[in-house]
């Protein structure tokens, strides 16, 4: 019932198409199994005079008081059965394919909704490989499966049990011996699944290794190429591969003994049912015509038995894919449970006492952190790497949540406000920007589609990135490599600030996104920032002390807490963490002054 339930949830909505198709299936079984009646009505009643086993009201039907009219007859009924089958199975298929594919649109979409509905933690444990693969390679296993195999056990056993019925009624006897070995079969069948499902289950894993590891070395081929270690990517992939290619061995070597051995059963059946109904029809037991009907009859049934033997092992590979695909369905969201409150967010943040922990760590990595900033102010947080400042970013938006503490806007706690509201107000540029393979024109608009052409302009001016596009040969038509492979880390970094500046948002949080531009294009942004943005509270989180020493306020973190706080000058007469990190990069830059001038 659990494996019943998990296959049906899939095809909501769609199960009226399925039964639509399971009556036509069903019907075009029926006329199937005639066939043989036919040519056995042809050989015992038309030419031998004998008892007719096909049902009465086409025997009406193609009634005729001369042996040429009644040969006419049957020949016009079974083109017009054999016209009716061909009408059936048009319908049946095109049926088949509206509901099959509508299954696997619907799956993929509630797929990917649940992936944007889970939370920071999970993608980062995730592998993009194995999601990958079972958004595309499990969906496409269950509907095929559903598509293709679930109505064939259903055509299967209809032909079966229709090929049973009229045996039955030719000869108790030979109905006995031509269906002996379909109980070895389906024992067979049944040893075959158990087996094929732990195989599947590992060659899915490897697949999904094997599609990571691809993955990741074309998402870093840069990398690969400018450390020269394409020998050692491909070595890795190989023993991914390879890997795949043992596991995938093993479920072809026991296919190939399944299918061999139960090719082997069947014509140990058809040699006996053709024994025994030569032996019958000799004796006067079995007429001719039924004779022949039975050997048609046995290919009916074995090979149906066979056929539900490979069914069997493709729904062990639906299961796995099933289970996969509820690893991602059933685990939470990260909206559940989530407020509904979605009030006015101005720009004034608290953190009062903030602590946080991550589940497999044995310290926490934020410990105290308490602060305030005012509506319109700017404030810089600088530190080591690893003092936790990203972090604290995180907990402000929350893709991870506090454990200790209260994080505050407007003197609401965060936990008190609705995620999506709460975001769509926080803007935030990462030190690594997401570009999409498409203009920069679409790349900045993407955050506003119904920006006027001026609005993505000014945005780009204040990133300070309008005068590079305008010489770039295509201007903002200019197409974007993967991943913006085709830009500068600068100009990466300006087109992410660009587009986050088309919607206004009262708190605004640059994640080290400035490292990547020179100090001069720092200090124009910035400017540029404070002229059209200055009721917006900024959060800087930078390395570079001449970009931090602007702003109203400065904290530094050090192991989790924050150990110094103030503005530029009286942080520099404490004398302490910052003031280290001001001779340091003050007088690296003063050494390479000299080196520029030529003074040794």
């Amino acid at each position: 019932m659990k494996r019943l339930r998990q296959f049906l949830k899939w095809m909501k909505g769609n199960k009226r198409y399925y039964f639509v198709a399971a009556l036509i299936l069903i019907s075009l079984q029926y006329f199937r199994t005639l066939t043989p009646l036919f040519i056995q009505h042809t050989i015992d009643s038309i030419i031998l005079g004998e008892e007719s086993n096909l049902p009465i009201f086409i025997q009406d039907i193609i009634a005729a008081d001369t042996i040429e009219k009644q040969l006419l007859l049957i020949a016009v009924a079974y083109v017009l059965f054999a016209l009716m089958r061909v009408l059936l199975m048009v319908i049946r298929r095109f049926i088949n394919a509206l509901y099959t594919e509508r299954i696997a649109y619907n799956m993929r979409n509630k797929l990917y909704k649940k992936l944007q509905d889970l939370s920071f933690t999970y993608h980062s444990h995730a592998e993009t490989g194995d999601l990958i693969q079972r958004c595309t390679t499990d969906v496409e296993t269950y509907r095929t499966f559903v598509g293709e195999q679930l109505i064939e056990i259903l055509r299967l056993m209809s032909l079966m049990a229709f090929s049973i019925y009229h045996m039955a009624g030719m000869s108790i006897q030979m109905t006995y011996i031509t269906v002996l070995i379909t109980p070895v079969i389906f024992v067979a069948s049944f040893i075959y699944f158990l087996k094929v499902k732990k195989v599947f289950k590992k060659v899915e894993e490897a697949e999904a290794k094997m599609t990571t590891t691809l993955q990741e070395s074309i998402t870093g081929i840069r990398v690969v190429k400018a450390f020269a270690k394409e020998k050692v990517e491909i070595e890795k992939f190989n023993e991914k591969s390879e890997m795949y290619l043992k596991e995938d061995f093993r479920l072809l070597k026991l296919m190939a003994y399944f299918w061999g051995g139960t090719d082997f059963i069947i014509f140990i059946q058809y040699c006996l049912t053709l024994s025994l109904g030569i032996y019958f029809s000799v004796n006067g037991q079995l007429a001719s015509g039924q004779f022949i009907a039975f050997l048609a009859y046995v290919g009916m049934i074995v090979w149906p038995m066979r056929q539900l033997g490979r069914i069997v092992g493709d729904f062990g590979k639906t299961t796995v894919a099933l289970d996969r695909l509820d690893e991602i369905m059933l685990i939470d969201s990260e909206y559940t449970n989530d407020s509904n409150n979605t009030p006015e967010i101005t720009g004034l943040v608290e953190f009062d006492h903030v602590g946080f922990q991550f589940d497999d760590d044995d310290k926490p990595l934020l410990n105290n952190i308490t602060f305030k900033v005012n509506k319109g102010e700017s404030i810089a947080i600088v530190g080591k790497t690893g003092s936790g400042k990203s972090t604290l970013i995180n907990l402000m938006i929350r893709l991870l949540d506090n454990q200790k503490g209260s994080i505050k806007f407007d003197g609401i706690d965060i936990k008190d406000i609705n995620k999506k509201h709460l975001r769509t107000n926080v803007g935030i540029i990462m030190q690594e920007p997401f570009l999409y393979s498409r203009s920069l024109y679409e790349n900045i608009s993407i955050m506003n589609k119904t920006a006027h052409e001026d609005e993505v302009f000014q945005a780009a001016s204040i990133a300070s990135l309008h005068q590079d596009i305008k010489g770039f040969e295509s201007g903002y038509e200019t197409m974007v490599g993967e991943r913006g492979v085709t830009l500068s880390g600068g100009q990466k970094q300006r087109v992410a600030i660009a587009r986050m500046l088309l919607n206004d948002k009262p708190v605004l949080i640059f994640d080290d996104s400035l490292s990547a531009v020179d100090t001069e294009t720092d200090i124009q942004i910035r400017n540029a920032l404070n002229k059209h943005w200055k009721d917006t509270t900024l959060f800087i989180i930078t390395h570079r002390i001449t970009t931090a020493m602007e702003e109203d306020t400065i904290i530094v973190l050090d192991k989790g807490e924050i150990t110094e706080s103030g503005t530029h000058e009286s942080l520099l007469k404490k004398n302490g963490i910052y003031a280290q990190l001001w001779d340091i990069q003050t007088n690296v830059e003063y050494d390479f002054m000299k080196l520029d001038e030529g003074v040794e």
